[in-house]
């Protein structure tokens, strides 16, 4: 006989004042007519009463984790899996996780928003009920885009899904606690960010407001910036080692570390360098970066060949043709001052391999995605993807034929694809009118997804809203040296939902956000800065406390 511990007895005892137990939910269908979307209607696969967990300030309440498919309208498409954690003691309020990359996995629900603070307490740990799904398909290490060969899954991906979960957990939260959530909440990088931007714009009311970090909001016009990256990293002799690509870093952080009155290893004023570095002018501790007749010498130099590169990767591609999104172009990267791989381990690694990793692009593609840690550059995996299951359907393509600014034949196929998966629309009167706000954040050193992009949608935003209208429920932050979801220079933590929070069900505004360094000097605080400004040494004081920093606004700061 099983002996009821107290613990044990408690958790009874809460379970019995909810309206439905978890036990109760297991096998629970929901008919397709609950989604506003189509689909085939969705069943609950799981149900467990989970224990609480987690370690101070990051504990978290027992819970009941569903696991749940939501079945395609297409028999040969496959389902979305959703997973949704539905806390004992509930807040009474819903966050949603968007995914990352191809996505393919379902974001742990017990985790953290993106970049968020260790100090305060997860989404789940706050009452929050909180789900997110793969997006309707199961990642392929090796290929993983090749979900997209159906039209089903393709959608889905490009933001059904979102619809389609999000309908599914308010359903699921009514049953157990016998309500709707009063407020929900979307959080998401990258591809998440994406996912955010996405739900604001096409159901405005679904969401009452938005952590949206380094999002890939234009998504097929940032596929044909990878695509131009790749090319060039592919002509011979230009793809430049991790040693090469430390020597540039730390020659840009000579060059650049004092534009903004600190000597502290972290690039705060990338618009001042992106305007004064220069590869082929720069010196490295007094000896110039370029090799010697511009030829390959050696690992403490770059060659011409590696310069042209960079400066591909640092430029913008401008389309022969507008995309039928409306995009003309992407910009480029803040290319100096970035870390796009370096010899290392632990972090650094995750660093590489979301930057340039370490094989030379090629057709075939070497090995590509987070999961190897040798390989293609990430740019060049989700290219030649995209390349080969996206544009063409055909697995045998070869990327490195396809001229992303003049895509030809390809060029409807394109168009197509910008219409499902750029999210680029500016006018957000519909969410801003039911209460909606958004929190925008993004690190100048990202490697994957151009700040500069982010940067762009803001002003268009505001040209569209107008600026006093935009500032009412929208706020876009630099966070220096932060790169794309991970940094060993300066790796951001923001407490962006309490700020949220406090935003959307108190009405005050944000002011005065701190974000923390949890790597390179841990614990070490900036202010986060409204674009354009950036934050600049006061001349005195700890160079590691945001308090010695004001945030300042130079001329010509669109990088």
């Amino acid at each position: 006989m099983l002996l009821a511990t107290p613990a044990l007895l408690a958790l009874v005892i809460a379970e019995s004042s909810l309206a439905a137990s978890c036990n109760e939910l297991l096998g629970t269908r929901i008919a397709a007519d609950a989604i506003a979307l189509p689909t085939s209607g969705a069943s609950v696969t799981s149900a467990a009463l989970l224990p609480g967990g987690g370690t101070a300030p990051q504990a978290y309440g027992a819970y009941c984790e569903l696991n749940v498919e939501i079945a395609p309208v297409d028999p040969s498409a496959p389902t979305i899996k959703m997973r949704i954690a539905l806390p004992e003691q509930w807040n009474g309020k819903a966050m949603m996780f968007g995914g990352g990359g191809y996505n393919g996995t379902v974001p742990n629900v017990a985790g953290n928003v993106p970049a968020g603070p260790l100090d305060q307490p997860t989404p789940l740990g706050r009452g929050y009920a909180v789900f997110a799904s793969d997006s309707g398909h199961v990642a392929n290490p090796v290929n993983p885009g090749d979900f997209a060969w159906n039209e089903e899954a393709l959608a889905n991906y490009a933001h059904d899904a979102l619809k389609k979960t999000r309908d599914t957990a308010v359903h699921l939260i009514q049953l157990r606690y016998g309500r709707e959530p009063v407020r929900s909440y979307f959080a998401g990088g990258s591809t998440g960010g994406r996912e955010a931007l996405a739900v604001v714009q096409q159901w405005p009311r679904d969401f009452q407001g938005a952590i949206v970090l380094y999002p890939a909001y234009n998504a097929a016009a940032l596929d044909l910036q990878f695509g131009r990256i790749t090319r060039a990293l592919a002509a011979p002799g230009a793809f430049p080692s991790l040693e090469k690509r430390s020597v540039l870093l730390e020659a840009a952080m000579q060059a650049c570390d004092g534009l903004d009155g600190a000597l502290d290893r972290v690039i705060s004023n990338q618009a001042g360098c992106n305007a004064s570095f220069d590869p082929a002018k720069a010196k490295l501790n007094g000896r110039p970066l370029r090799c010697r007749s511009g030829a390959d010498t050696g690992d403490d130099c770059l060659s011409d060949a590696q310069i042209n590169a960079l400066r591909v990767f640092n430029t913008p591609i401008r389309f022969s043709q507008t995309l039928a999104s409306g995009e003309r172009g992407y910009p480029g990267f803040n290319t100096w001052g970035t870390d796009l791989g370096r010899p290392g381990t632990g972090l650094q690694l995750v660093v590489n391999r979301l930057g340039l990793n370490t094989l030379q692009p090629d057709y075939p593609m070497p090995v590509h995605g987070t999961g190897f840690a040798d390989g293609a550059p990430y740019h060049s995996g989700f290219w030649d993807d995209k390349a080969r299951y996206f544009v063409t359907r055909n697995p045998s393509f070869n990327s490195l034929t396809l001229d992303p600014a003049n895509l030809g034949p390809w060029q409807a196929r394109v168009d197509s694809l910008s219409l499902r998966q750029d999210v680029n629309q500016t006018d957000l009167t519909a969410f801003a009118a039911n209460g909606g706000k958004i929190l925008m954040a993004h690190g100048t050193s990202d490697q994957l997804v151009s700040t500069r992009a982010t940067a762009d949608y803001y002003r268009r935003v505001q040209q569209d809203m107008g600026m006093g209208r935009t500032r009412h429920f929208m706020r876009y932050y630099e966070i220096p040296g932060y790169a794309h979801a991970a940094s060993t220079v300066f790796n951001a933590a923001w407490d962006s939902l309490t700020a949220l929070e406090n935003w959307v069900e108190s009405d005050v505004a944000p002011r005065r956000q701190v974000v923390t360094d949890t790597v390179a000097v841990p614990g070490r605080t900036r202010p986060l800065c409204e674009y354009p400004a950036w934050p600049k040494y006061k001349g005195r004081g700890d160079v590691n406390d945001a308090s010695r920093f004001v945030c300042v606004r130079s001329r010509g700061h669109h990088n």
